[in-house]
């Protein structure tokens, strides 16, 4: 526990030069006026002194009084853990500044615990949600391994189950690597058909489940990125196409700046599918963290998560996302390829 200060010994040190001084310059003048045999202006100075003595006294209490209060009114603040907006008014410029930089100092203070409140919150809300998601592919496994004629097209559910539950953590641990995104990138040249073919290898199973087709038109280009997020991005609009795509198939290309085909020179990637489509009035949400729209509430599929890491990881990656929907007709999401951003303006 710590020893509370002697509050006036704290004011005399506060205020022991100006009264140093008062001093010092009385005795001089006492010792000049005696040194020189003045005897009339020494009586007359001894009294002015004790006059002035006796007016700076009174200031000294009426001062020390002021000193006393605010030291009271901090106490209080202290002890009651109010802040900055209780503290005793001053006239002072060095004080009001000394105000001013604490309030600041408080006003910033506040700001990093309301954000680091709402980060602890999401995700808090999405480990929430994705433990409910984690157990719809984790039962069915439970129903499928309990059937006594595991043939194989049951095995072959029990593979898509386990890779959908395998995408579910790969989820959950990408959204906890957000924050410290910064210091795991990595940006090299990289093949953009070599990216997708490996995305397409993975999601393979799926493909073959669902019995759709696939129309890939390689775009023959170039980027400079960084190959694990930016395949994240490409395995999370695959899996959003197969999970809303009942029939017809899922198409892949290139396309210039206008958004026509191209196999040369291409600026986006593009992956269209022919499924359920968004609605026009969701279109403009389907990047908030925890937005499932209109297919999301439906079919309780969506997590409302994959396409806000996506423009979250897409951001990071100086890159762009747009996508483009209508209902009943498909879905068109357009990856921006920065081929022009060299190594050294990274």
């Amino acid at each position: 526990m710590k020893k509370k200060p002697c509050i006036p010994a704290a004011y005399l040190r506060e205020r022991i030069v100006p009264v140093f001084f008062y001093i010092a310059e009385a005795l001089t003048f006492m010792m000049l006026a005696a040194l020189y045999g003045y005897e009339g202006v020494l009586a007359n100075m001894t009294y002015a002194l004790g006059l002035t003595a006796f007016f700076g006294g009174c200031y000294l209490v009426w001062d020390y009084g002021r000193y006393w209060e605010k030291y009271r009114e901090l106490m209080r603040l202290v002890s009651a853990q109010e802040r900055t907006g209780g503290l005793p008014q001053t006239a002072f410029a060095m004080e009001q500044a000394y105000q001013r930089i604490i309030a600041e100092q408080e006003a910033e203070k506040k700001e990093l615990i309301t954000q680091l409140d709402e980060k602890q919150q999401n995700m808090a809300d999405y480990y929430t949600m994705w433990t409910h998601q984690i157990k719809i592919p984790l039962s069915a496994m439970d129903l499928l391994l309990q059937n006594e004629d595991r043939n194989e097209r049951l095995l072959k559910q029990l593979r898509e189950e386990v890779f959908k539950t395998g995408q579910y953590v790969d989820m959950a641990l990408s959204y906890a690597r957000m924050e410290s995104i910064s210091a795991d990138l990595s940006f090299v040249r990289l093949d953009v058909d070599e990216l997708v073919k490996g995305a397409l290898k993975k999601y393979w199973l799926l493909f073959c489940g669902a019995g759709i087709g696939l129309h890939l038109e390689e775009c023959h280009a170039q980027m400079v990125t960084d190959g694990k997020w930016f395949s994240f991005v490409i395995e999370q609009v695959l899996s959003n196409a197969l999970k809303y795509t009942k029939e017809g198939e899922i198409s892949i290309y290139g396309t210039d700046e206008s958004g026509v085909r191209a196999t040369q020179g291409c600026r986006y990637l593009v992956i269209e599918d022919t499924g359920i489509g968004i609605g026009e009035s969701d279109l403009p949400r389907i990047f908030e963290r925890g937005f499932t729209g209109y297919n999301g509430r439906l079919g309780h599929k969506s997590t409302g998560i994959g396409l806000y890491l996506c423009k979250q990881i897409m951001d990071r990656l100086g890159l762009s996302v747009r996508v483009e929907s209508k209902r009943d007709k498909g879905t068109k999401v357009f990856l921006g390829i920065a081929q022009e951003r060299s190594l050294t303006n990274l």
